[in-house]
Order: C-alpha cells, then sequence, then structure tokens
C-alpha cells in the first residue's frame, strides 16, 4: 500500500500555546493527533506523551513481534486492533504515572485518535476523547469516530433541538480521556479501504470550529494534501480560533 500523509498544528487565535501534539509515523503507517488539557504546560506533556508512547510501542512491536505486551489480547480483538489498542493504554498508564508522581501535573490528560494502516484490507481506528477520525470517500465525509463528551451523551439520551446543542453550557467537558485513571477503555473501529480514501485527524479546535459541509467542500475542491490541511486550519482560524487546531490528512492507495 501507499500511504500519502499531511499534518499541520496551530496554536488558534485565542490561546498562547498549544497543547496539541500530532504524530506521523509513515514507516508504521501510523498518524496521531492527540489534544492535551490541564493548563500551563500540562497539557502539552500529556499529549506529548501520548505521541511520544505510540510511537515507541509501535517501533518496537514491528521489530519483534514475539515481545511480551504490557496487556493482555482481547479475544474479540484481531491482533492489530490489540496492538492498537495496548499502544493507547499504555499511553494512557505513563500520563496517569506522571500526573501522580508530581503535583505540578495533576489532572493532566488528553485525547487521542490514531489511524493504523494495519493492510490494504484493514484499516485500525482507536479512539478517547472528543477528537475525532473521519474518512473521505467518493466526495462524502463521515464520521468514524464517536465523541466520548458530556454533549454527546446528552444527544444519545434524548434529541436536543439545534439551539439547544447551541446553548449547551457544557460543550467542551469530555467523559473520557488520557490520564485520568491508571485504566482507560479504547474504541476501536475497523475500516475496509478503498483506494484514494483520505482520512482525517483532527483535535475538536478544528471539528468545533468548522462545520463538517465545509470540511467536506475543502476536501472536494483541494486534492492537494497539504494545502488542504492548511486550509482546514485556515477556516477554523477564520471561524473564531478559539482553541488549537490540528489535523492529519492521510490518502490510501494501493501499491
Amino acid at each position: 500500500m501507499r500511504i500519502e500523509v499531511s499534518g499541520q498544528t496551530h496554536v488558534g487565535m485565542k490561546r498562547n500555546h498549544n497543547e496539541d501534539n500530532l504524530l506521523l509515523l509513515p514507516e508504521e503507517r501510523l498518524f496521531v493527533v492527540a489534544d492535551g488539557m490541564g493548563g500551563h504546560s500540562s497539557g502539552e506533556i500529556a499529549s506529548k506523551i501520548a505521541v511520544d508512547e505510540m510511537a515507541e510501542f509501535f517501533r518496537m512491536t514491528s521489530q519483534d513481534h514475539e515481545i511480551t505486551w504490557p496487556y493482555k489480547m482481547d479475544k474479540a480483538k484481531n491482533y492489530d486492533e490489540n496492538r492498537l489498542a495496548t499502544g493507547i493504554k499504555l499511553a494512557n498508564v505513563r500520563i496517569f504515572q506522571k500526573a501522580s508522581a508530581d503535583q505540578k501535573y495533576k489532572g493532566m490528560g488528553t485525547t487521542i485518535v490514531s489511524v493504523y494502516f494495519a493492510s490494504d484490507s484493514q484499516v485500525v481506528v482507536g479512539h478517547v476523547g472528543d477528537s475525532r477520525v473521519y474518512f473521505f470517500r467518493d466526495g462524502q465525509l463521515r464520521q468514524i469516530t464517536e465523541d466520548h463528551s458530556l454533549l454527546n451523551d446528552y444527544l444519545k439520551a434524548k434529541k436536543l433541538t439545534p439551539e439547544e446543542i447551541e446553548a449547551f453550557p457544557h460543550k467542551n467537558v469530555i467523559v473520557r480521556a488520557l490520564g485520568m485513571k491508571d485504566t482507560v477503555v479504547v474504541d476501536v473501529n475497523r475500516v475496509e479501504p478503498r483506494p484514494q480514501d483520505i482520512y482525517l485527524l483532527c483535535s475538536d479546535g478544528l471539528s468545533g470550529m468548522v462545520p463538517d459541509p465545509q470540511i467536506q467542500q475543502i476536501l472536494q475542491t483541494q486534492p492537494d494534501l497539504q494545502k488542504a490541511a492548511a486550509m482546514l486550519i485556515d477556516a477554523a482560524n477564520a471561524n473564531g480560533g478559539n482553541d488549537n487546531v490540528t489535523c492529519v490528512l492521510a490518502r490510501f492507495s494501493e501499491s
């Protein structure tokens, strides 16, 4: 398979530092976006630990398939799904341990979204939090992940009008993140890729500022991934840029 990828991050228009981090690891066909939280430098540290641990775990397990993993295999998942979920769980433990060991990092955490191109017939998506993964196919944008947020819990529990959604007072409250506890539940999805699929990983600085139809339009009109990523970030900032904004675009094609 061949993966073309571009990733960019921007502090946004309202923040004075960037707590997002991204990972482009084409040799392992792994791509990650992490949106840190905790204030000051803590969020940035949490998200950096997340992407670094993911990279280290994938490199280590790529070199030695017999290496003992820190978690048992989930029999309901295949090898590649377990590999991605285990990397995220390991990142969670590292963040939790650092936050527990040093008072200045207490309460830090991060969301994470990850896409692993396991084979020509399987793309594995793993996530915790409200950062998102979409895929763009045949001119249409579809969201793969489900937000682990208070707003999404309300939406699932009862129907809200567009006005109620807009006025919802706790839009930024997430109900699951890395670093909050020593264990975490990782959502894993599997997608069968098609040639020219584009997978978009983003922090909520993008998805919260740029409506899905606008994201779709940008991907429809700009085939160059680097330019499309820049346009997405520019759109988030033009719409207010209330948060750090990060996006990764990865296009799949057969070998």
